[in-house]
């Protein structure tokens, strides 16, 4: 029996509604190349272009993504709220994310969550880990939540950011504060020290969301 990859569920939606490459690829709104490389596992759709493809296939995203019953996963974008989903990668990648074409290979993603937030397609999750981000008072990102990072978003004052310092090979999270032309990160846990990031930092993306996914 053949492995239950994303491009084995694509497949067999495929051939289950009778629909050609071609006639799927219009209906997603790519080529037909792209179709025939998502079947193979060589790409993955993301984005748009999954909830497109599970609309096609009258399936729904976490279906394609995680498999499972497709009787039970049926649901169509109309209905939803849902703007798309998004891998979830470590640290580690999101720290080479300037450093690499793809600073992940697609087929180690295991892990997809959605988002009902307007986002770029290169977005990503991450797991938040460590206690800088847990405040006592007002806004608390704490160990066991997950954060959407858009990286080609504006990185404004006052933005909650995912940025890797020059001598650090993980990135790091926290509030990006912008002083009289000095730039600093800033935790939200009032026991962590703000840094200077002025010439030492680059803002690899924009927090756009956060979900509760394994508070302990």
């Amino acid at each position: 029996m053949k492995s239950e990859t994303m491009g084995y569920r694509i497949h067999k939606r495929r051939k289950e509604l009778k629909l050609s490459q071609v006639s799927l690829s219009k209906a997603v709104g790519v080529s037909n190349v792209a179709i025939s490389q998502w079947e193979r596992d060589e790409t993955s759709p993301r984005g748009d272009a999954l909830l497109n493809l599970a609309e096609a296939l009258q399936c729904s995203a976490e279906y394609l993504v995680n498999g499972g019953d497709v009787d039970h996963n049926i649901e169509f974008r109309k209905e939803r709220t849902q703007k798309g989903m998004y891998p979830v990668i470590s640290w580690v990648s999101a720290g080479q994310w300037s450093e690499a074409i793809e600073a992940y290979p697609i087929m180690a993603v295991d892990r997809w969550y959605g988002t009902t937030e307007e986002c770029h397609a290169s977005s990503f999750w991450l797991d938040v880990k460590g206690d800088s981000m847990t405040s006592p008072v007002g806004l608390s990102i704490p160990e066991g939540m997950a954060i959407l990072v858009d990286p080609e978003a504006a990185p404004d004052n006052g933005k909650l950011v995912v940025a890797k310092l020059v001598n650090d090979n993980e990135a790091t999270f926290k509030k990006l504060v912008i002083d009289s032309g000095r730039r600093f990160l800033k935790p939200l846990n009032p026991q962590y020290p703000m840094i200077e990031i002025n010439g030492n930092c680059q803002i690899i993306g924009v927090v756009v969301d956060a979900k509760i996914t394994n508070l302990p």
